[in-house]
């Protein structure tokens, strides 16, 4: 799609000579007419090299980062200025596919002839065009819908380190919303592993839920440059089916953090001074230019759920940090629930929403969390002197705290439709209504005389069966 972008725009016959090569970034001469900041230039090739401009270096020189393998450029070599930004093709058709940032398929499936180009650079919407909503999006994984609900048009974060569940949860999102919500799903991947996007490719296709899903990938192995954009390109397929098809969007994002590290190539191969933490002096601005696009207007909603990789687990972190201002749902994964067998693995106590207020959810589901939030709590406490007394030296009341937590924590896990073939327990979806009365009535110690194991890894409190 990009090449033939390129050659669009030769009868301008624009061209320049590289005067530096180094890694990525490219400076370029152009003795005629100086090309415009996000301009896209071509090779002659072969191979057509991409690059975008992203810096006037004085009255003739630019200084732009490729957007492909960079072998066989060299001081001298021309380049050819397109005249236009860099642009992504959308339309129905993109339905079922998979690309990669160039707007090329990558499923083996055949080539797309598909709508209008459109560029990756887009303004979010006015303050004016926006709308704002408390409705709650279900998701069916217990956990996530008692604890810390969802916002429809709003954006969600999972937080977590390496390996603690954050695609697993993604891809369970991807199914269960597909199958309850006519919307469309576009799962942007930045810097996804090879394996994971094939996984997760043939995943999609398993479940039938590849035909109402469009798929954008920038591999590890990219340009930082190319994997820079390719949040962008998503957003932009993203808003036209907001606003041309007008329908509710869920777009996935997998993973933020990548997006970050991309700048920091980039900015770092630009020559820029580095600040906190050696991340890129302008963090906090390309956050929010990707971020504010994802909004709801009165044609739809784009609901964001991000996969955010924490280095280290350290969540003062200056990109876990500037992510975290821009979300309404926090989802937190803990590597010591994973530890214990407790998946998913996200932590009662951490997780949170704005949307948990007795405005929006109601006086009943806002009590509800509240008293199981109090319960984990006092039970976190209470694990430093069972750990060093054992339960025998605890009161009658603490005990009962303990056996109801424990009870709720294994409750509050699930089986996923797409672990079975892991697992070896069929996946499970529950409503809202019924994860509530579970949590009720473990509250109420309803289950008092069953044990732990009946509750864990079940749907709803009903298949709690007494050995």
């Amino acid at each position: 799609m990009g090449m033939k972008q390129g050659h669009a725009g030769a009868g301008l016959k624009n061209t320049g000579e590289v005067v530096a090569v180094r890694g990525s970034v490219i400076d370029v001469r152009f003795p005629d007419k100086i090309p415009l900041i996000h301009n896209q230039l071509l090779s002659y090739g072969p191979p057509a090299i991409l690059i975008e401009v992203l810096a006037h270096l004085d009255h003739e020189t630019v200084r732009g980062i490729a957007l492909s393998p960079t072998q066989g450029l060299a001081r001298g070599s021309i380049l050819l200025d397109t005249g236009g930004p860099f642009t992504v093709p959308t339309g129905n058709e993109l339905l079922g596919r998979m690309f990669n940032v160039f707007g090329e398929t990558i499923d083996g499936r055949g080539l797309l002839c598909c709508g209008e180009p459109r560029s990756v650079h887009r303004k979010p919407p006015t303050l004016t065009e926006r709308v704002t909503s408390s409705q709650i999006l279900e998701t069916g994984i217990k956990v996530i819908d008692v604890l810390s609900p969802l916002e429809r048009g709003g954006k969600a974060g999972l937080f977590g380190g390496a390996g603690v569940g954050k695609t697993v949860l993604i891809t369970e999102m991807i199914h269960n919303m597909v199958g309850v919500h006519e919307g469309v799903s576009i799962f942007c991947g930045i810097g996804e592993r090879c394996r994971e996007a094939e996984e997760l490719y043939r995943e999609m296709e398993k479940s039938g839920v590849l035909e109402k899903s469009v798929m954008i990938l920038s591999q590890m192995n990219e340009p930082p440059g190319a994997r820079f954009l390719v949040g962008h390109a998503a957003l932009t397929i993203a808003e036209y089916f907001r606003d041309d098809c007008k329908k509710d969007v869920l777009l996935l994002i997998d993973n933020i953090f990548r997006y970050v590290q991309a700048g920091t190539e980039v900015s770092a191969l630009l020559g820029q001074i580095p600040s906190r933490v050696g991340y890129q002096p302008t963090l906090a601005t390309e956050l929010a230019q990707l971020e504010e696009r994802i909004c709801t207007t009165a044609n739809g909603a784009i609901t964001s759920i991000q996969a955010v990789y924490v280095p280290a687990d350290d969540f003062t972190d200056p990109s876990a940090v500037h992510t975290f201002a821009h979300l309404s749902a926090l989802i937190v994964l803990s590597r010591k629930r994973a530890a214990e067998g407790l998946y998913p693995a996200i932590d009662p106590l951490e997780s949170g929403s704005k949307m948990l207020s007795s405005a929006i959810v109601g006086k009943r589901h806002y009590e509800i969390a509240q008293a199981i939030r109090k319960n984990l709590a006092e039970y976190r406490e209470l694990k430093d002197i069972i750990a060093m007394l054992g339960m025998e030296e605890l009161s009658a009341g603490d005990r009962a705290v303990v056996y109801r937590a424990r009870r709720l924590e294994r409750f509050l896990t699930q089986p996923f439709f797409t672990t079975e073939q892991f697992t070896g327990h069929g996946g499970r979806m529950v409503k809202l209504e019924d994860a509530l009365d579970g949590c009720e009535r473990i509250l109420n110690d309803e289950f008092s005389s069953y044990p732990e194991s009946a509750l864990y890894m079940i749907g709803t409190i009903d298949e709690a069966r007494k050995p």
